[in-house]
């Protein structure tokens, strides 16, 4: 047998003085939106920066839903339609969401999944496209499901689909163009588009703009009717806090809703739901983005959801996103070893939502024992960490914190590697797709 012997471990870096800490109580000291934290259900022992997945828990949400069950349901039962409005909820509450992104009223209505109403925009929008469109533009970077669902649609209407990157669309787009759907944040690297630039673009050949708005809406400024979009869809669980699986919404441009054909005509978009006419007759209005029984146990809690946003100003929200954000990457650059994350985050902010990506070696490893530690962020294959800020309880403690414990946790991940020259132990190997990890390569474009 050979003789066993132990890889010799290099040195990990000296801990650095949290010279961070200090500013960070300062700063939420000062405001602003510190108040609004408690307005959400959420402990000290954990900095929580996932909330562009799902949004932490609004207080006002559970005592809600206790009301619905109990008396909408249990007592009104099938009165609570007319009686507790539920008929009218996903207009009612699409009119609380539209100042968050910049709609006038009778423009927003609520209803299914975030993919239901991606393949009624991007439906509805070919079918309103001029005569001789053969193609509809997606963006190159976009959430995985979007491209499916587009691709989908494309295919049922006879159009090619041409992935373009979202700074390209201004020149790739021709009077054959349908439409782009295009992401306002990209997920995986939290770039911001701009949605003013692209959206005139594609109207000066012809072509519809259909946004999406999933990581955008409630962290930062929209402006759907000041930039002209047409459509728009957006979740409601992320930074709207609206809770798992919360319904969606749709944007439907004034001028354009005589146009609108929905490709899932419903019983709740039709003029006379309850005519039970064989023929459908759309609703006049945004009503015809509507298609069956409304989730109203989902609808009710987003509905009680956005409470947290009274007396909130959109602007602040973005004041203190980009504020929280720079102040994450100065304690990433203080207490990081250097060379172990690189961001692949734009740094300006008009080209910054409100995540942070760092490229990583091992991230999925290291995300687990960031969450492990009480620092609870997410991990996007190959080597992408992703940190969310939701400004209404996101604090800048939080912000130190989570950059104090993944210092802490790369400086292990240091110390634990072979020394220069030594043999490798087993399992070691290249970093991500297949590149020797130097501190500068790394994914996470999208």
């Amino acid at each position: 047998m050979s003789e066993s012997r132990e890889t010799p471990q290099r040195p990990g870096p000296a801990a650095p003085a949290r010279t961070e800490a200090g500013r960070a109580a300062e700063l939420d000291a000062a405001g602003p939106l510190t108040a609004t934290r408690d307005r959400f259900v959420l402990d000290d022992t954990t900095s929580y920066l996932d909330g562009n997945s799902l949004g932490a828990l609004p207080r006002s949400v559970p005592g809600r839903i206790a009301e619905v069950i109990a008396r909408e349901w249990g007592e009104l039962r099938i009165r609570s339609w007319t009686e507790a409005g539920w008929w009218t909820a996903p207009e009612r509450i699409g009119e609380k969401i539209a100042p968050l992104v910049g709609a006038a009223p009778g423009q927003v209505v609520v209803g299914d999944s975030t993919s239901v109403n991606v393949f009624k925009a991007v439906t509805g929008g070919i079918r309103m496209a001029g005569k001789g469109c053969t193609e509809i533009l997606v963006d190159a970077t976009t959430f995985p499901t979007d491209g499916y669902v587009a691709r989908s649609a494309a295919r049922m209407a006879g159009l090619a689909v041409r992935p373009v990157e979202p700074a390209r669309i201004a020149d790739e787009v021709t009077e054959r163009t349908a439409l782009a759907l295009v992401n306002h944040v990209d997920y995986r690297t939290g770039e911001l588009h701009d949605m003013d630039r692209i959206t005139a673009a594609l109207h000066s050949a012809g072509a519809l703009a259909v946004w999406d708005l999933c990581h955008s809406a409630g962290a930062l400024p929209v402006a759907l009717d000041a930039c002209g979009a047409d459509l728009a869809v957006g979740c409601t669980y992320k930074y709207l806090n609206g809770g798992p699986g919360s319904p969606a919404y749709l944007y439907i441009r004034q001028s354009l809703q005589e146009r609108f054909e929905s490709p899932l005509p419903g019983w709740n978009s039709h003029a006379d739901p309850f005519g039970m006419d064989p023929g459908f007759t759309p609703a006049d209005g945004v009503l015809r983005g509507r298609v069956g029984t409304p989730d109203i146990l989902s609808m009710l809690a987003l509905e009680a959801a956005l409470e947290a946003w009274e007396g909130v100003a959109v602007e602040e929200v973005r004041a203190k996103s980009l504020a929280l954000t720079d102040f994450f990457l100065e304690c990433v650059a203080a207490y990081v070893p250097p060379g172990r994350v690189r961001s692949v985050t734009p740094s300006e902010h008009r080209r910054r939502g409100s995540q942070i990506s760092l490229a990583c070696p091992g991230a999925g490893e290291v995300m687990a024992e960031l969450i492990r530690r009480g620092v609870v962020g997410d991990f996007r294959p190959p080597d992408v960490l992703r940190f969310g800020f939701t400004p209404l309880y996101t604090t800048f403690a939080d912000a130190e914190r989570a950059a104090w414990v993944l210092g802490e946790v790369l400086r292990e991940q240091a110390a634990a590697e072979p020394q220069a020259g030594a043999e490798p132990a087993a399992g070691a190997g290249p970093g991500p797709a297949g590149q020797e990890w130097d501190g500068t390569a790394g994914g996470g474009a999208g």
